[in-house]
């Protein structure tokens, strides 16, 4: 429950501390002096968005703080605990506002995101505003009100779970069938090159082989020359060669050696200095006695080697590198392949996702009509408690699957008929503005007590309500004040009267600046508000004694 409210430099608020209890409390104030100040500070608090133009004038900040005990409040407790900010059985929750707009939040001290303060809010205190019987028309609205009733948490968190696999499931199938496209555009490629290198077919090392053949095969005639030159001088040439010179020393140096044998390694290593060269000579002679220009091989391998050129420099890679481009190629094709194959596996995937999901929404359709008719009968008769004798609720539930949504697949409408003879239609067509607030009052009192949320705050949603129907709102909120904390922000004599405790709002100005106050009511000062309630002016004999009727009642 709420048990402080401490507001600083807030709007017109300079200071103020309030002190909450349990049962009902009713909040009233004269036009204008801020009755809704303090449920827009504790909304601050809860995450809302906040402005600049909150702060207080003159002020550095608008500091506002509420106070929770979690006695009652587990859901709250073990939230606390989960993200490590738990402080025993007591909860802070605190926002300051700076005057450029810049806002902070903190729980039990530590500093927090605004999204966590919206996340604890909605375990502690649940505020109805005073638009509630507006959005009561919206069919979205009127889904999260019977689910609220239904209280089926889990069942909604597994729907959402499985639309979540089923949405993610859907997103992978057109990523990969966009990249579908562009792989069929890459295999469309990848067939015409691979075709024109298939009919090239390179081979690993063959160009260096082609390239080599080629040079010696076009350099024909120097070749020759060459090697003609180099077999004249070894052994062909008449006047002097080098086998001649050779065998002349040999000659030359027996005959040393025959003076001195020291030398016959000389002479043997002559000997077979004469043999290589010899071999030498012999060789080349052959070769070039062989060697004979193929023309056409020439051209084969000018073609070739031409070819492998230019499909390297279409491939920006070398041409020795044309093979193994080849074989990535072909690589590269079968793995498109594959993954075009991948596709029948992901549209299968996405299938059997949608059936989970469908499956879940039809749970959760089934106890959607079950809470549903429940819901209908506790407001039809709350409708004849309020002034509406021959009301009739009904909510209409329809499944179409062809819709389905990270909530299900079910459509709710809201139906009512308000008097005899008249069509049971949708909500917007039949009610009127106070039909309307009194149906939107019925729901909030009978989800509130299907809640699990400790603490309630009603601000003027008895808005279009007076008299007889007036009392029974006062009833009804009491009663449930009776087993959670309820706040109440009203005008009504006979709802405030029925509070177990009773804060009346002022504002006062000095000519220069304006203050608003908020003090808890004794029983005298409370006689004196509720006659000024039902007076509108002037306080009587008569409006105090009846003043002293709504307290007892």
């Amino acid at each position: 429950m709420l048990t402080q409210l401490t507001i600083n430099n807030f709007a017109i608020v300079r200071e103020l501390e309030i002190d909450f209890r349990n049962g009902m409390t009713a909040i009233t104030g004269e036009t204008g002096a801020g009755k809704s100040i303090a449920i827009d500070a504790l909304g601050l608090c809860l995450g809302n968005r906040g402005e600049a133009n909150m702060v207080r004038p003159g002020a550095l900040r608008a500091d506002l703080c509420a106070r929770f005990s979690l006695v009652d409040a587990e859901m709250a407790a073990n939230w606390l605990i989960e993200h490590q900010l738990d402080n025993q059985n007591e909860c802070l929750l605190r926002r300051t506002i700076s005057p450029d707009g810049r806002s902070r939040g903190f729980i039990n001290g530590v500093s927090v995101p605004l999204s966590q303060l919206r996340e604890l809010g909605t375990l502690l205190i649940q505020i109805h505003g005073q638009h509630a019987h507006q959005l009561l028309l919206d069919n979205t609205h009127q889904k999260s009100l019977l689910d609220a009733y239904s209280n089926q948490q889990e069942l909604l968190a597994q729907m959402k779970k499985a639309w979540k696999t089923w949405h993610d499931s859907c997103q992978q199938l057109a990523v990969f069938q966009k990249e579908m496209q562009e792989r069929e555009s890459r295999q469309q490629l990848l067939e015409y090159h691979l075709k024109e290198l298939s009919e090239f077919l390179p081979v690993q090392g063959e160009f260096e082989e082609i390239d080599q053949e080629y040079k010696q095969l076009a350099n024909h005639g120097q070749f020759l020359s060459i090697g003609q030159t180099t077999t004249h001088i070894l052994s062909e040439n008449d006047d002097a060669n080098v086998i001649s010179l050779l065998n002349m020393a040999k000659n030359e140096l027996t005959d040393l050696v025959a003076l001195n044998p020291k030398f016959s390694e000389l002479l043997d290593m002559l000997e077979e200095a004469s043999i290589q060269v010899s071999e030498v000579s012999d060789e080349i002679k052959h070769y070039c006695d062989q060697y004979e220009l193929d023309p056409n091989r020439l051209f084969e391998l000018e073609q070739r080697i031409s070819k492998q050129i230019s499909l390297a420099r279409k491939h920006h890679v070398s041409p020795e590198a044309l093979p193994e481009l080849f074989q990535q190629l072909l690589t590269e094709q079968e793995q498109i392949a594959n993954q075009n194959e991948d596709c029948e596996t992901l549209n299968e995937q996405v299938a059997i996702d949608h059936q989970k999901a469908l499956a879940c929404a039809e749970r959760l359709h089934h106890v959607r009509l079950h809470y549903a008719q429940e819901l209908s009968t506790l407001i039809t008769n709350s409708m004849h408690q309020l002034s509406m004798p021959h009301g009739l609720f009904t909510i209409d539930v329809k499944f179409i699957p062809e819709q389905l949504q990270i909530d299900g697949a079910c459509k709710i409408e809201f139906n009512v008929t308000t008097n005899p003879g008249q069509p049971h239609q949708a909500l917007a067509k039949v009610a009127s503005g106070g039909e309307l607030s009194r149906i939107a009052l019925a729901i909030q009192v009978i989800t509130a007590k299907k809640m699990d949320t400790p603490a309630l705050i009603f601000d003027e949603v008895d808005v279009g309500i007076s008299g007889p129907t007036a009392a029974i709102v006062g009833k009804l909120l009491r009663e449930l004040g009776e087993s959670t904390q309820v706040m109440c922000v009203t005008h009504l004599p006979q709802v405030a009267g029925c509070g177990h405790h009773h804060f009346y709002v002022s504002k006062e100005t000095n000519g220069v600046e304006t203050e608003t106050h908020m003090q808890l009511l004794d029983k005298k000062s409370r006689l004196q508000e509720l006659a000024r309630l039902l007076a509108g002016s002037e306080v009587t004999k008569n409006t105090l004694a009846n003043a002293k009727e709504l307290l007892a009642a």
